[in-house]
């Protein structure tokens, strides 16, 4: 590709200088109205500690509750307010002394992220598909999440009707790192985005009601292997910062393309050494691709998804996913563009064994919950696809299926919550046996969050797949669409086998019930199911959408 085709991939920012040496300290500028989203985001989340310290404990629930829908809004209504604002064309800038890039791939993506969570907090705070505890209403975490499971302490706290409200404020600092990640604008920036995301979602995944040893040993898993991935990533920016003496996003990228002639004194030895940049970025880029569930960085994802709270699952299972795309995405994009041989190959590879191992790995699950997060890795390879193509087309695809994909898999994991036999959640493959019977309705939504999986048409599986696949070979990657096409038919077995399984097997007189939700859960299936259709059968508009917000800044 040459250097022209890739610049055409970012405006150039104006207004943002450096001071001469010999000036005085002057004060940062902030770009309020610019950052309002995540501002939004952490005061509410810190507003969510202060309920909990001097709130009653039996009006937390409803008070962290609305206070964070509350916010979740309001941050969209302001990241609709900035692309309405031209912010993500014509007035797209570099805000926070160059921190944040505020473009259109950040509005797009901290809108879906947006929407994902207000959908997935609604099952967060679904209270009604467990049985009541000494009379009082229950939800899917524990009762006190730090007592010994099993002890004499946790039966107390379920007597005494204790929640753990805390949930809320801990999604809340999530969600404001996660918006913060495709727009960081320097590695820095990058780096601590990606430690509010995690930390938050560690804590999460640990506090099941139901199996709570399951559910802290996929958090142990998920930590360590977080903390391997976050080492990766912090010396890759420290070897990209020994290349280029700086941790900006646009410094790197003028060193990497030869634009920058004046040397560092102090890196005199090092900026410009093509080894620290190659072993850097490689880094780096294991660090995003372990967020994503890319293999070989896959293996804490089957563990994680199974063990975690459900609704932990789903929200984590779809906003991460948008967020360390967006991150790869402009890493690939603004930092490296003068990498994009170097680094297609190790991608091609990656894009390769992430499709077929996810597909092939999937048809051997027998938990509900472990075979979508083998068709969530598979995905991951699908949407690397659409990154390979370095093209104005591949960010819009990309984009477009993280908008797709996100809210069929809130939807999924939400109806994985209804079945439910005496142990919690039936998650077992045999225990869905004949759920069509039993539950009509149930059965044919799961089922078309299943097709939208598997790519059939009119499901926004299918315009998804096609505007990757469409992106990567005209950028001349036809044989991994190829490769793309036979996963694709492979993942459809497993997709298929459950359809077939539900509505084409005799239901067991043991088998499990189907709870009845509140609107909560019923709106965020509903929109699911929605969002699939709607983008299944009509995509053009969103396709466009996404086609206007696939131009960075720099």
């Amino acid at each position: 590709m040459s250097a022209t085709a890739v610049h055409n991939l970012w405006t150039t920012a104006s207004g943002v200088t450096s001071a001469a040496p010999g000036d005085r300290f002057t004060a940062p500028t902030i770009e309020y109205a610019q950052l309002a989203p995540v501002l939004i985001i952490v005061v509410a989340a810190v507003l969510g500690i202060l309920v909990e310290a001097f709130v009653p404990r039996r009006a937390r629930y409803h008070t962290q509750l609305l206070l964070t829908v509350v916010a979740l809004a309001a941050a969209f209504a302001a990241v609709v307010s900035l692309a309405a604002g031209g912010y993500g064309t014509t007035k797209a800038q570099i805000a926070a002394m160059g921190a944040i890039a505020i473009d259109g791939p950040t509005l797009f993506l901290q809108g879906t992220i947006l929407l994902v969570a207000v959908v997935a907090v609604f099952t967060f705070a679904e209270r009604r598909l467990d049985p009541t505890a000494h009379g009082r209403k229950v939800d899917s975490f524990a009762a006190q999440a730090g007592t010994v499971p099993g002890s004499d302490a946790e039966k107390a706290a379920v007597r005494a009707g204790f929640t753990t409200t805390e949930v809320f404020p801990l999604t809340l600092f999530s969600v404001a790192g996660l918006i913060v990640f495709p727009a960081a604008n320097d590695l820095l920036t990058l780096f601590i985005a990606l430690e509010v995301f995690s930390l938050p979602l560690y804590l999460l995944c640990a506090i099941a009601r139901r199996k709570r040893l399951m559910s802290q040993e996929a958090a142990v898993k998920y930590f360590l292997l977080g903390a391997f991935s976050s080492a990766f990533m912090l010396f890759g920016i420290a070897l990209l910062y020994g290349y280029a003496g700086s941790l900006s996003y646009a410094t790197i990228a003028n060193v990497v393309d030869g634009s920058v002639l004046e040397i560092d004194p102090a890196l005199a030895g090092t900026m410009g050494n093509d080894a620290l940049l190659l072993v850097g970025g490689a880094m780096i880029l294991t660090g995003l691709l372990f967020k994503v569930g890319a293999v070989p960085f896959h293996m804490w994802t089957p563990d994680v998804y199974q063990g975690a709270p459900t609704p932990v699952t789903g929200f984590m299972a779809a906003a991460t996913k948008v967020a360390a795309f967006g991150a790869l995405l402009r890493l690939l994009y603004v930092v490296l563009p003068g990498l994009t041989w170097d680094l297609r190959p190790v991608l091609w590879a990656v894009a390769i064994i992430t499709m077929l191992g996810g597909a092939v790995v999937a048809i051997t699950q027998t938990d509900i919950k472990r075979l979508l997060a083998y068709s969530s890795i598979a995905h991951a390879g699908f949407i690397l696809a659409g990154v390979i193509a370095t093209s104005p087309e591949g960010v819009s695809s990309v984009l477009f299926y993280l908008g797709a994909y996100s809210f069929v898999t809130v939807g999924a994991f939400a109806v994985v919550t209804l079945v439910r036999d005496a142990g919690g959640e039936a998650t077992h493959l045999s225990k869905w046996a004949g759920l069509g019977r039993r539950s009509p309705l149930v059965a044919a939504v799961f089922a078309v969050f299943l097709l939208a999986f598997a790519g059939i048409p009119l499901t926004s599986g299918f315009s998804g797949k096609f505007a990757v696949f469409k992106a990567a070979a005209e950028s001349g990657a036809g044989a991994l669409v190829v490769v793309g096409v036979i996963s694709s038919a492979i993942a459809a077995f497993f997709y298929i086998r459950v359809i077939v399984l539900m509505f084409f097997s005799e239901p067991k007189a043991d088998g499990p019930t189907v709870a009845v939700p509140s609107p909560l859960t019923m709106t965020t299936i509903a929109v699911g199911v929605a969002v699939t259709l709607v983008l299944g059968l009509a995509p053009q508009y969103f396709l466009d959408l996404a086609g206007q917000a696939g131009v960075f800044v720099r």
